[in-house]
């Protein structure tokens, strides 16, 4: 019984959008692995920014230091 764990942040991801990720992941198990989709599971972990982080930073900052400038407006 494969079990798969989604983490995401809590950034208003429809329930449609965790519908087909729960199938996507569902389907690629069964076409990859052959495994029985009604034994597997898909739980999907929303996780606020403040407790997420990536390179050290909280990932608000580490987000902000990767947009590009923006370009002077003419």
């Amino acid at each position: 019984m494969p079990y798969v764990n989604i983490r995401i942040t809590r950034e208003g991801a429809t329930p449609a959008q965790k519908a087909e990720l729960i199938a996507g992941v569902t389907d690629l198990l069964q076409r990859v692995l052959a495994k029985n989709p009604a034994t597997t599971v898909v739980n999907i972990d929303e996780v606020d920014l403040d407790n997420w982080g990536v390179g050290g930073l909280p990932v608000a900052a580490y987000r902000a230091l990767q947009k590009p400038p923006e370009e002077p407006q003419i």
